[in-house]
Formats: structure tokens, C-alpha cells, sequence
């Protein structure tokens, strides 16, 4: 995987709605670094009810972007409800879902991607992008490119070819660029997944125990409060307002929610993880003098410690050219509806019945408010997740577990769709009643 950086060189505060720093509990994990570093581990919490909504005619003789723009404004339920009332059929029948599919602007995108299949034929139930994405259909095209011209050419492929391997990553820093809301060249592609923040106290001789600031949840409550955030700061005063730098981990946020990271003014933030000063940091004109004089690139780009191995840069190639086949605007208002569609399933089929106090019942424990979540949904379970587990994997479901109860599912806007949702939760049903037995 590869490591992507933004560094704007400024500190500035996030405006949101509900406070400065929401922003920082973005996605499933939130890291906000400090003058020694704060990490945050947020889990979800439960949603509350949605209003119901009236009956309407859906219009039938305009494109499907301006049949969706007829929901602009609804929650997912009123979508949903005013669908279903449309076509007269159940807000749970596989028709609602089938007819969002239609007038699914977005829908062609699902076609770049290459789906699993289920014992050769039936495509898989994709529910686990927030884990692993699908393979992009170009990724193996480029690929094969570049070990052809690496066959061909050696190690002059660091220079020659349509993709040179010594700077190949330039050419798509603005397409990475547009995902996050960054400028061109606040962004640098780089090394691995890494989270280091212990050796990183440790490195500047302080104590972990000390220096690493933890934040939980309230008692009984699964995910942390913004003003919980803002009055630790608060508490924590000078010691931490000297030379603050704050960092946002947005692994869980680029390309799942939009982002404006350079009108935002963050100091840096990284999406996969973050480094130390390298050689490939050095300006490109004067790298191979070796007289031992660092002359650093500016911005983000003197953090880079090495070109990218080429074979990492195509697969995110084909990836972001997707991506730009869009924006992140429409993906996430496909998104909205779609994780919205999921949730309101969930709780039409699953929610805690006091009348029937065997039956299996499911929590969602990610905020019920759209606006602190992305695609995925973390649900929680009555009964051990395991078994539950196994019986949808039988049944060509790919999800995510965490035992001792949680599946998290993600359906991602860009290969996603609404039948997906629904087959999910036909197959859940299934998958409880077999594992009950």
C-alpha cells in the first residue's frame, strides 16, 4: 500500500457545525497529533429513528441524475417510503432497491471494477471495501505494461517509457489530490502503512505513559463527543499549546467523505501513514551529486524517503482514474443514500423486539448522523458473531468481523449498488436463522 502526506504549512481550525475539531473523529479511527501526539479510538454509536414520509409520484420522463434530484433534501427513509408508496410495493421489497439502481446516476461506474464470483457464476456480495477495495479493471493493463518494460528495458525504465518508474507518482498527485481537496502540491505519494506513535515519543526521550494522550467514549456510550475532545485540550492547557501542530488520519476518510483539507488549513495529514525525512526528499536536480548536503524539495514532497516501487503506482493509477470519472460530490451523495438504505433495512428487520426476547437483534453502534459516519455501518449482535459470520461467508457475502459481535459493512458508492444492500439483508436474515439452529 502506498502512503499518501498534505502538509498546507499552516494551523488553522476546522469550521464544522458542531465545533472546531469533528473533524478529527472522522471515519472509524481519528488520530490528532499534538506537540506530543493525542490518539483517538472511536468506535460508533446507535442511531435514532427517522421521520416517515408521505406518498408522492416519482416523475418518469426526465434523466436518472434529475430523478435523484428529486430526493435532495430527504432522509433515506423518505426516499425509500416515497418510492415504495410510487411503485406500490413494501419499503423492504427488492423493487425500491431495483428502481434507486435505475435512476442511479453513478451506476456505469460499477463496470471499471472487477467483482468476485460465488462458485464461478453469481457475483459476490461486496460489503468489505472499507478493508480492501475491488481491483480496478485498468490495474492489471498497466501492470502488464510495466513488466513488459521492464523486460524490454531494464533499468532504464527509471526514465524512458510512458510512466517513468523514478517519478511515475507525479503524474497522479493531482488526481490524489482532488480526492482530499488538496492542491497539487500539498500532496506527496509514499512509503507503507505505519502507525509508529510509541517509537516516536520514545525517539524525542519521553514517556509514553506520559506523553500519549488517550480519549474514550463517556460510560455506556460507543463513540467520542466533540466537546469531550475540546474540553481535554482545554484541560491539558500549555503543555500542549506550545508549538502545536494538529494531524489528521483520514485512512478511513479519503474517498469514502468528502474532504477540503487545504481550505481547511491543516497543518498535515495522511491517509495511510507518516515518516521521517528521506533521500527521495531531496530536489531532483541535485540527488545523485552524494556531496552529502541535504537540499530538501519544498513541502511535502522533501518528506518522501524513495520513488515508488512502479508496481504500487498502477493499480492506484487505475484507481484514481476512476475517481476522476466523478467527484467526490456525487459519490457521496450516492453514499448518504446508500449506507442510509442499509441502515434503514437494518433496522426494519433487526431491531430489539421486546416481544420476542430470543429473537436475534442487531445494534448499529456507528452515529445514526450522517455527517459523522462514511459508508460503513458497524453492527452489533445478540448472539456470538462467529457462526453468523461463517453462514454468510457460505453464502458469498465478504464482510469484515471484529468478535466478539460486530460485522462492519461498507457499501462503497463507486461499485455499490442498492440490490447489493438489499441481498445483503435477505442474506443476513438466512444466515441468522441457520446459525440458530
Amino acid at each position: 500500500m502506498i502512503n499518501l502526506m498534505l502538509n498546507t504549512e499552516r494551523s488553522k481550525s476546522i469550521p464544522t457545525a458542531e465545533g472546531t475539531l469533528s473533524g478529527s473523529v472522522c471515519g472509524e479511527d481519528a488520530l490528532l497529533l499534538l506537540q506530543t501526539i493525542i490518539l483517538i479510538k472511536a468506535i460508533q454509536s446507535p442511531p435514532t429513528e427517522l421521520p416517515f414520509a408521505p406518498c408522492f409520484t416519482l416523475k418518469s420522463s426526465v434523466s436518472a441524475g434529475a430523478v435523484m434530484d428529486q430526493f435532495v433534501g430527504l432522509t433515506p427513509r423518505e426516499t425509500v417510503e416515497k418510492v415504495s408508496c410510487s411503485l406500490g410495493c413494501s419499503p423492504a421489497s427488492a423493487e425500491v432497491a431495483a428502481h434507486l439502481d435505475k435512476q442511479d446516476p453513478l451506476r456505469a461506474l460499477r463496470g471499471e471494477f472487477l467483482l468476485p464470483t460465488v462458485n464461478g457464476s453469481q457475483e459476490c456480495i461486496y460489503m468489505v471495501g472499507n478493508s480492501l477495495g475491488l481491483q480496478p479493471k485498468k490495474a492489471r493493463k498497466y501492470l502488464e505494461e510495466e513488466l513488459e518494460n521492464w523486460a524490454k528495458m531494464g533499468v532504464h525504465g527509471h526514465v524512458l517509457g510512458p510512466r517513468p518508474w523514478a517519478w511515475a507518482e507525479n503524474t497522479i498527485e493531482e488526481l490524489m489530490a482532488n480526492v482530499v481537496g488538496a492542491k497539487t502540491e500539498e500532496v506527496a505519494l509514499m512509503n507503507g502503512l505505519t502507525y509508529a506513535v510509541e517509537s516516536q515519543i520514545r525517539l524525542r526521550g519521553f514517556d509514553p505513559q506520559k506523553s500519549m494522550l488517550l480519549i474514550s467514549p463517556r460510560p455506556g456510550e460507543e463513540t467520542l463527543r466533540t466537546e469531550d475532545i475540546v474540553r481535554r485540550i482545554e484541560e491539558e492547557g500549555d503543555s500542549i499549546a506550545v508549538g502545536c501542530f494538529v494531524g489528521f488520519d483520514c485512512a478511513h476518510a479519503a474517498g469514502n467523505v468528502e474532504l477540503k483539507l487545504h481550505d481547511w488549513g491543516v497543518d498535515f495529514a495522511c491517509w495511510c501513514s507518516y515518516r521521517l525525512v528521506g533521500w527521495w526528499g531531496h530536489d531532483l536536480k541535485t540527488r545523485f551529486r552524494m556531496n552529502n548536503v541535504l537540499d530538501l524539495q519544498p513541502g511535502v514532497s522533501g518528506f518522501r524517503l524513495s520513488n515508488q516501487p512502479i508496481l504500487l503506482v498502477c493499480p492506484l493509477q487505475a484507481s484514481l482514474e476512476v475517481f476522476n470519472m466523478t467527484s467526490m460530490q456525487e459519490l457521496r451523495r450516492k453514499s448518504l443514500l446508500l449506507t442510509g438504505y442499509l441502515e434503514f433495512l437494518i433496522l426494519h428487520y433487526f431491531r430489539e423486539d421486546a416481544s420476542q426476547p430470543h429473537k436475534a437483534h442487531v445494534r448499529i453502534i456507528t452515529p445514526s448522523d450522517p455527517q459523522q459516519r462514511g459508508c460503513q455501518l458497524s453492527l452489533c449482535f445478540s448472539v456470538p458473531i462467529r457462526t453468523v459470520f461463517q453462514e454468510m461467508e457460505k453464502r458469498g457475502v465478504a464482510c469484515d468481523m471484529r468478535e466478539p459481535s460486530v460485522l462492519r459493512i461498507a457499501p462503497v458508492p463507486l461499485y455499490n449498488s442498492f440490490t447489493d444492500v438489499h441481498r445483503f439483508i435477505e442474506t443476513l436474515r438466512d444466515a441468522l436463522t441457520a446459525s440458530s439452529t
